[in-house]
């Protein structure tokens, strides 16, 4: 398969601009237009076409045996596709690849460039296109200026992509980035607009009657300064943190913020004035929905954005303004995704691999045995704390149960349990000596979990022990400043120093403070996205459906509508089979059919 390098340079002003719109707008804006391309095929000479010859030079490619490599793929793939009607056999994205070896560091192409080829002044992205703003037509001069402009970041990628694949980037990762590109730029997904506008509609009406009800206006709760001013004028302390930019004391007015909660659970009386608040600062489902609707395409279909690597752990983030890890259970904006008619959507879950993770890599046996037998975990929990027998039924006491498992095996306190608890159901208020008791007896049932923590803190000093380089943990390798993880990849720690009591490394020129328990979850949320994506490609590889999107440890498939039964035993096998690398593992999922993602 020949690989074709390639890069659109496109019109771009004030207003169509991708800072302001996403790709999905801006591609199909009325004034978007092509200016030309660059093109290099396999290690040939990079060629400029002007806007009059890109259509025929793409028509020359054989686009069926064709691998396509660009920085940030999902723009150039997604004008190959939508706007030229072109479909690769495959697709390579070397910022993707770039966040998967450097997830703590920039993916931008000149940052790239410059780490990469630190000693090659050759190797620097150049800043021509700047002087083409709100030129539709491109006069002889700077037609070429953009060309050589164009050809430089075509020969750039193609640098950058021969140094990322000499690292052995690992195979099943670049199909991972394929699949998650041609989520974007061949979308399968239909997306109800209709139910959106009315879901916006609704939102905003229920927004308007919270700020009504709290007598005080949208200007005063949207600013930090104003709103702290109508407090004090409540005779109500203001909450304060201190600022991680600038370390002065800030109001802390964030939902999350346990000052902001204890304040509010104070003032009982002020609750309207609360619940506006957070409805002005919260109006995160009136913006995604509009978000959607900006994603949807002209056809009707849903352009996924699915971001490869956007946490440091691997897991999938949100992409294009949009971030589908984040959607709440129950909201219309679920149910606006639809398969189109004639297909079902196949929404598989794979249940509690986090916690699952983490018994087995603390070998926690009695945790283990009860994941194996099918016991609910949360329940259990929940009855050793309260005393008594505790069922789903008991949605509050098992939620005090579920929140400790989930969070208490990363060396969470019992004043950060608390408030956990309270962000979740703000009915639920333990106190601290119930909370800290709850600590305690959490560690003590599972005592191979603190000593994990211990084991952890100890890799921490490994990493950065030369000597300790291809030291085994389990499924992890000692690497300097990382771990390398069982699917090749590495969870890295740049710059990792021990100092002041603290370990520390760096993230974007920011230091990050870790220790034992963090790490531990690092390699849990690690270790389980292996996990998952292995599935996603396993699944994919099925001959009845296509993987459509990814949400947290949810894999949502498309296929016929028919002989569901089948597919759906098909994809439960796969997920309730544990890698080569953690045979004992237990695992569960559970999966349906649905004609909207209403999961």
């Amino acid at each position: 398969m020949q690989k074709i390098y390639l890069d659109f340079e496109t019109y771009f002003d004030s207003v169509l601009s991708l800072t302001k719109m996403s790709t999905v707008q801006y591609i199909n804006h009325p004034d978007f237009k092509v200016w030309g391309v660059g093109i290099k095929v396999e290690d040939n000479d990079t060629e400029w076409y002007g806007e009059d010859e890109t259509p025929a030079i793409l028509e020359q490619i054989d686009w069926a045996t064709t691998a396509l490599v660009c920085h940030n793929t999902l723009f150039d793939a997604y004008i190959l596709t939508q706007h030229f009607g072109y479909k690769p056999a495959y697709y390579y994205d070397t910022a993707a690849m770039s966040r998967g070896l450097y997830p703590n560091m920039s993916a931008r192409l000149k940052d790239c460039c410059v780490r990469e080829f630190p000693n090659d002044e050759t190797m620097r992205k150049g800043e021509e296109l700047v002087s083409a703003k709100g030129v539709r037509d491109l006069d002889p001069l700077l037609d070429e200026q953009i060309g050589s402009y164009c050809i430089q970041d075509v020969d750039l990628t193609h640098a950058l992509f021969q140094s990322y694949m000499n690292k052995n980037f690992p195979c099943d990762e670049l199909d991972l980035i394929d699949l998650t590109t041609r989520m974007f730029v061949e979308p399968k997904l239909l997306m109800n607009r209709g139910l959106l506008e009315d879901y916006k509609k609704e939102m905003a009406e229920r927004a308007q009657l919270a700020i009504d009800a709290s007598g005080v206006t949208r200007e005063v709760l949207a600013s930090q300064q104003k709103f702290a001013k109508h407090l004090e004028s409540l005779d109500i302390v203001v909450p304060t943190k201190k600022s991680p930019r600038t370390g002065e004391q800030i109001p802390a007015f964030g939902k999350n913020d346990s000052a902001y909660i204890q304040m509010c659970n104070m003032y009982p009386e002020h609750r309207a004035l609360w619940d506006a608040r957070e409805v002005v600062k919260s109006r995160i489902d009136e913006t995604r929905a509009q978000r959607f609707i900006d994603s949807t395409n002209p056809d009707g279909t849903f352009s996924v954005p699915l971001r490869y690597y956007a946490a440091h752990t691997g897991r999938f983030g949100g992409s294009d303004k949009i971030n589908l890890q984040n959607l709440p259970r129950g909201s219309k904006l679920r149910t606006a995704i639809m398969a189109p008619e004639g297909q079902a959507l196949y929404i598989a879950d794979l249940s509690n691999i986090e916690a699952r993770m983490l018994a087995w890599l603390a070998n926690q046996e009695d945790l283990l045995r009860a994941f194996a037998e099918g016991r609910d975990v949360y329940s259990e929990f929940a009855s050793e704390i309260y005393g008594r027998t505790i069922t789903k039924e008991d949605k509050l006491e098992r939620y005090v149960g579920k929140t400790a498992v989930l969070g208490l095996g990363y060396g969470m306190g019992h004043q950060r349990y608390k408030d956990t608890l309270k962000s979740g159901s703000p009915s639920v208020d333990i106190g601290d000596q119930t909370a800290q008791a709850i600590v305690t007896q959490y560690r003590s049932m599972y005592p191979n979990i603190p000593q994990l923590w211990s084991g952890m803190k100890n890799l921490l000093w490994e990493m950065i022990t030369p000597k300790s380089n291809g030291l085994s943990y389990g499924p992890l390798t000692v690497r300097a400043r990382g771990l390398e993880l069982p699917n090749g990849m590495q969870l890295k720690y740049p710059n990792l120093r021990h100092d002041n009591a603290e370990f520390t490394y760096t993230s974007r020129n920011e230091y990050i403070r870790t220790h034992g328990p963090r790490l531990t979850e690092n390699v849990v949320q690690a270790l389980a996205r292996i996990v998952i994506t292995d599935q996603m490609l396993d699944i994919q590889n099925l001959p009845e459906v296509d993987i459509v999107m990814q949400v947290h440890d949810e894999i949502i498939a498309i296929g016929s509508n028919t002989d569901s039964d089948v597919i759906l035993d098909k994809i439960l096998t796969i997920m309730k089979t544990p890698p080569a690398w953690c045979r004992d593992l237990p695992l569960d999922a559970e999966a349906g059919v649905s004609s909207v993602y209403d999961k």
